[in-house]
């Protein structure tokens, strides 16, 4: 199973992803387990507070949940 390693802050674009959609992390958590994954909210704010690894499904279910590109996920990230 890969996963993208918290070496990046993804996890303040990923929250500002879902303030700019409009959108609960109860909400998203919801889609992410219609969707097939097995996610719970505390997990979910793990990955938003980069305390977690994020696998590449949940990156994609995001994506499409945001309706967003890829390259959002990592706009300004600076390596650390």
């Amino acid at each position: 199973m890969q996963k993208i390693r918290p070496d990046m802050d993804l996890g303040k674009n990923i929250q500002q992803l879902r303030n700019n959609s409009k959108m609960t992390q109860d909400q998203v958590v919801a889609k992410m387990n219609i969707m097939g994954l097995n996610i719970s909210k505390s997990t979910y704010a793990k990955l938003e507070t980069n305390r977690m690894n994020i696998r590449v499904s949940e990156l994609v279910a995001l994506k499409i949940i945001f309706d967003a590109e890829f390259n959002d996920f990592f706009e300004d990230l600076i390596l650390k």
